[in-house]
């Protein structure tokens, strides 16, 4: 016993294993060396974030089925939906992302899915749930923070009506083959208010309302925020490509 703790003691302070004496240097990596972002301060996006909207103007954005100009209003720094106008999407089209979208509620005597209704659509097929879920009960996988129609959020972590929500999304892409048939599923991650409601999900397919989610070849698309008829106040969204 005694010798066993000796030729421990030699392992650690030598660096010896059974592998034989490793130098510290070996398992050093220094490139490629990672780029310097600058995180944004009070709430602004990092140095390398593509700014989606700042609540000066809709340049970066199209209604989706016309490709034309909007119909949603600017108000007071924030872009709010306009009932029956269309849903609308970013001119530029994305794969794997790191996406933050601020966006908040007024209060309402409706409920369950009526209750301010809208949804964030990552590459225009896979929503994220947009409701007011507080107090407000509905089928789990359609509530706020959900992957709509297959993943149910971890918790509610919704703030009241009126005060401000935050979702930070972490999204990878699916991968199709030359053959067009799916390779690697998209996978999904998403802070509700800086609370963790979707751990790293797998995507099973392009959301709907009715039936099973199934894929479809594609690459990179646009965001669309969805038209659900319910006013609905958005700001301060950003990217960063991954």
């Amino acid at each position: 016993m005694k010798l066993q703790k000796y030729l421990l003691l030699v392992c650690l302070v030598t660096g010896t294993s059974a592998y034989g004496q490793i130098k510290p240097e070996e398992t050093e990596v220094w490139e490629p060396e990672p780029k310097v972002v600058t995180p944004g301060e009070n709430g602004l996006p990092p140095s390398d974030a593509i700014v989606l909207f700042d609540g000066s103007n809709f340049s970066a954005w199209q209604e989706t089925k016309s490709k034309q100009n909007i119909q949603w209003k600017l108000t007071e720094g924030c872009m709010e939906i306009v009932a029956n106008t269309g849903s609308i999407e970013t001119k530029q089209s994305f794969g794997d992302i790191q996406l933050h979208i601020e966006w908040k509620v007024p209060n309402s005597d409706l409920s369950g899915q009526d209750r301010s209704n809208s949804g964030v659509f990552l590459q225009g097929r896979y929503e994220v749930q947009i409701l007011d879920s507080y107090e407000n009960r509905t089928y789990s996988n359609g509530q706020a923070g959900a992957v709509y129609k297959q993943y149910a959020p971890l918790v509610n972590a919704m703030n009241r009506p009126g005060e401000w929500q935050v979702y930070d999304i972490l999204f990878t892409a699916p991968k199709f083959n030359e053959q067009d048939s799916l390779q690697v599923p998209g996978y999904l991650t998403l802070l509700h208010n800086g609370i963790l409601i979707q751990n790293h999900v797998e995507i099973k397919g392009s959301t709907v309302w009715q039936g099973y989610p199934s894929y479809e070849p594609h690459g990179k698309a646009p965001i669309i925020l969805q038209d659900h008829n319910s006013p609905i106040w958005f700001r301060n969204i950003w990217v960063r490509e991954l």
